[in-house]
């Protein structure tokens, strides 16, 4: 079953220039990229997102750093994705990230884990809805859908 998912890349990804690697490794599994923009998040955009750690001691130093750069903010759509991007990113704590993850290849740090991935289908529903508008969203076919998918 098509689904969608929220992904967001950090400003450690951004800074790093690792954007084009990351989209290049989704793109190659055969997910689609439905929305992207580049943003700098507005503060309680941010508390917003991340309102589940409000009461957690690093949610201000989360806040502060994912407002501290541009972000590069995502809608991207397969077959049961959320779980499979899950797996692409790796644990939250890069140290325990397996290589061949996103997390795994290219961070070392908790605080700076180059990736957000929604967990859930209700997460996923709420992200994108405070990142994107219905009409930011694109919908169309891939030309090798036929391939990917029986």
């Amino acid at each position: 079953m098509s689904e969608r998912s929220f992904v967001m890349l950090k400003p450690d990804a951004v800074l790093r220039r690792l954007m084009g690697k990351v989209l290049t490794r989704f793109e190659e599994r055969g997910l689609k990229i439905v929305a992207a923009k580049m943003m700098e998040i507005p503060q309680e955009l941010a508390k917003e997102h991340y309102e589940e750690h409000k009461e957690k001691p690093f949610f201000n130093d989360l806040i502060s750093y994912i407002t501290s750069e541009p972000v590069l903010a995502m809608v991207i759509e397969g077959e049961e994705c959320i779980d499979l991007i899950r797996k692409m990113v790796g644990a939250t704590n890069p140290k325990e990230a397996d290589l061949g993850t996103v997390r795994g290849d290219y961070a070392l740090d908790m605080g700076r884990n180059i990736i957000h991935a929604s967990d859930s289908s209700e997460s996923a529903k709420r992200e994108i809805a405070l990142f994107f508008n219905d009409s930011e969203i694109c919908k169309y076919t891939m030309p090798d859908e036929s391939l990917i998918y029986e």
